[in-house]
């Protein structure tokens, strides 16, 4: 993510003479929101842009000179993957694959290994490794709370075979078992739903906005305009109605393990 914008603010704030806190008062903004723009790892809503503007007294700089919304960048998850880790709830649409804080080492070795143009296996360990790294944040039992909503399309999609699958989602279920995921199945008669244009990441925390994380072939989107994640988040919810109870999710989850276990 391009940092200028960060950069730039950080200058104007303080040739202001301003704080991050002192800003954030006038502006009524969290300082830790600030830090974050100012560090590239999150853009302003316009709202805030023009706040800022007026705290700081640069006219409409801030708010016309907006990173735009489609702009693609070349690590396209780092912000997100960043913010997941600061996330106090986050919930999950996975439409073709299991989220990556979910997967078990082989599942993610099978599905890294399926890139194209084709990673060598010392470079697919590492995004491996990458993607372990980010499931630790299920090892404190509070937070974030996560909630997880999978097409049924996930779990019929073999990926690494028999075996890795019925793995995978035995772990899973065992995850929503103990409390940790809330687990919810989204059959496929449940017909078309809107929220099947992709992947879909919905995450709150303690100091700043909520922010969404949508990806689709070779391109991600990090959100944060206040409208657009209130708008997805409706589209979330109204797909959650439509899913399977937690209770039938996971036995779904079992049972489609013990049919993969049966064709090992």
């Amino acid at each position: 993510m391009s940092n200028i914008y960060g950069e730039w603010l950080k200058a104007q704030r303080e040739a202001a003479g301003l704080t991050q806190q002192q800003l954030a008062e006038t502006a009524v903004m969290t300082r830790s929101h600030i830090a974050h723009i100012e560090a590239g790892r999150r853009v302003p809503s316009r709202e805030d842009a023009r706040r800022l503007d007026r705290a700081l007294n640069t006219g409409n700089v801030l708010s016309s000179f907006l990173p735009q919304e489609d702009d693609t960048i070349a690590n396209y998850f780092e912000p997100a993957r960043v913010l997941e880790q600061q996330a106090t709830m986050i919930r999950e649409y996975a439409l073709s694959f299991v989220p990556g804080i979910l997967q078990t080492k082989q599942y993610a070795q099978a599905l890294l290994g399926a890139a194209f143009p084709p990673r060598s296996d010392e470079e697919r360990d590492k995004h491996v490794v990458t993607r372990l790294e980010r499931a630790k944040i299920l090892n404190n039992p509070v937070t974030p709370v996560v909630w997880a909503m999978l097409d049924e399309a996930v779990l019929r999609r073999s990926v690494g075979g028999p075996e890795v699958m019925a793995a995978q989602l035995l772990h899973i279920a065992e995850l929503g078992e103990v409390g940790r995921v809330r687990v919810h199945v989204l059959p496929i008669g449940a017909g078309v739903h809107v929220i099947h244009a992709g992947m879909l990441s919905l995450m709150w925390f303690e100091d700043q906005p909520p922010a969404a994380y949508t990806e689709g072939l070779s391109i991600g989107r990090l959100l944060d305009s206040p409208h657009v994640v209130t708008r997805l988040q409706a589209i979330y919810d109204l797909a959650l109605s439509d899913a399977l109870s937690f209770k039938e999710s996971l036995a779904l989850l079992r049972t489609t393990a013990e049919e993969y276990a049966r064709h090992d």
